[in-house]
This record gives structure tokens, C-alpha cells and sequence, in this order.
């Protein structure tokens, strides 16, 4: 099954454009994981349980695992596995370099970590994503917009980001291209829907650094169908820091999928 129509499956199923990111530190583990063995995956564990029938998709951030080294990449891959099939997985990992190189990138996200999309980073030119790209059914978000402040420095000026929208159209021939998209800048984001009407929406930024899912619906949604998913991790997984932290990562995601619903009937 291609990535963008398994996500609408889901997203469908659960009635949820929301996306959880399991961005787990280990050094911000609650009370009664921190130590722990295994705590990063006993973590990831408690709050898919918590979540999996509110999300459309999970999203993991390989910053986090990579650097807790061994035990960090065994956490990335149990907790790959651990997330119902039916739910796709984003390997947030912001690759980019040249293609003999992407080719193993490509190799070790999908085909040995199982993964059903990737970010990727556009800025070494098309032949650095084709490696990704080939896999036809897999999804690549290609970085856009991103959501911090130094978006201002390279992405913003001179519209580059528009660039990056246009250039991904062209290389979307699989139909497997989308484009990160941060919340932070709804006008902005609102010039790449122009610019790139068709192609889907990976939306950072949401809570915790500021964005709200209202701007982003409004600037990103597609004219027939939302064309997106919001993005929310610190938010959601560190919303209580004690024995209840699951049951708090459930209130919250319940609350911002309800928010986001609330935006797509306005």
C-alpha cells in the first residue's frame, strides 16, 4: 500500500489528522521511568497504548534514539514494532546527501527500521532524494518551511522555501512527495499551498514552539480534502511528568485533535 493513502486510511479510521511525536529524551523520562533499563521504550510503549486510536500517524525523531547509542537505537526499533500496522510511521531524520550515500539512508529507514516515510533535506538537489524517492510507496516529506526561527535566514529570503515547493511538484512523478511545512509561519505556509496545491502537508511547530492548529488549518488545507498532518510532540508526551504521564499524553492529544477538528469546520 503507497504511504498517502495508507495515512488517509488511518486518518479516516481514527477521524484524527494528528500526528504524535515520540521525541523521548531519556534525561526527561517521568518519575517512575527514569533509570530505568529500557525506560526510553517502556515510555514509547505506555504512550502508543495511550494514543493509538486518536492519531493518524506516529512520528519519530532519530535525534533522540542515536543519541542514547546502543540501547537509544534498540529503543527506535522495538518502538517501530510496537505501533500497530495499520498506524504509519514517519522517520523524522532530516537526510540529505549524495546519492551513493542517501542510498543507504533510504536502505537502513525503510527496508531494516521498516519505516513508511522519511524527512528529508532538499538542499543537495533532486539526484539526493531520488534514492528515497524510488521507493515508490513509501512517503518523503521534503523540508520546506521549517518551524524555528532560522527559517528566516535561508529558507525565507528571496523565497526560497517557494522554490523548494515548486522543485518538490517536479519531483513528485510517484506520487509520494510531501512537504514540511512549519505552523510557526501561516503566511508563508499559505504561499507554499499556492505555490504547491496538490502536494500533502507535514505540520511541525504546534504547541510547544508556538503555532496553533487553527492558523495552520486555515493556511494549509487542500481545497477538497485537509491535505495535512499536525505535528505535536513535547506537548503531548511530556504533559505530565509523573505516574500519570500516559493518561496526561491521552487528555492532551484528545484536546488537540478536537481543536483540530473544530478548525476543519470553520
Amino acid at each position: 500500500m503507497q504511504f498517502f493513502e495508507k495515512l488517509r486510511n488511518a486518518s479516516q479510521r481514527n477521524d484524527s489528522l494528528l500526528c504524535v511525536g515520540l521525541d523521548s529524551d531519556p534525561s526527561r523520562l517521568p518519575g517512575p521511568l527514569k533509570g530505568r533499563p529500557a525506560g526510553q521504550l517502556l515510555f514509547n510503549r505506555a504512550l502508543v497504548e495511550a494514543t493509538q486510536d486518536l492519531v493518524c500517524a506516529y512520528k519519530l525523531n532519530f535525534a533522540f534514539y542515536e543519541a542514547a547509542g546502543p540501547d537509544g537505537l534498540t529503543a527506535l526499533s522495538e518502538t517501530r514494532r510496537a505501533i500497530p500496522a495499520e498506524i504509519p510511521v514517519i522517520a523524522d531524520a532530516k537526510r540529505g546527501d549524495i546519492g551513493s550515500t542517501a542510498e543507504q539512508y533510504a536502505r537502513a529507514i525503510f527496508v531494516s527500521l521498516g519505516f513508511d516515510a522519511v524527512t528529508v533535506s532538499p538542499y543537495l538537489g533532486g539526484d539526493s532524494l531520488e534514492p528515497f524517492l524510488s521507493h515508490g510507496d513509501r512517503g518523503v516529506y521534503i523540508l520546506c518551511l521549517t518551524s524555528n526561527a532560522g527559517a528566516a535566514d535561508f529558507q525565507i529570503p528571496h523565497d526560497l522555501y517557494l522554490r523548494v515547493a515548486a522543485k518538490a511538484r517536479q519531483w513528485n512523478s510517484r506520487g509520494n512527495c510531501g512537504l514540511v511545512v512549519g505552523a510557526t509561519h501561516p503566511d508563508q505556509m499559505a504561499a507554499v499551498r499556492r505555490a504547491a496545491p496538490d502536494l500533502p502537508f507535514l505540520v511541525p511547530g504546534v504547541g510547544a514552539q508556538g503555532g496553533t492548529a487553527a492558523e495552520a488549518i486555515a493556511a494549509g488545507r487542500m481545497e477538497n480534502e485537509p491535505g495535512l498532518i499536525i505535528n505535536a510532540s513535547r506537548s503531548i508526551i511530556h504533559a505530565s511528568m509523573g505516574e500519570d504521564f500516559a493518561e496526561a499524553a491521552r487528555r492532551e492529544a484528545v484536546r488537540l485533535r478536537d481543536e483540530i477538528r473544530s478548525a476543519l469546520q470553520r
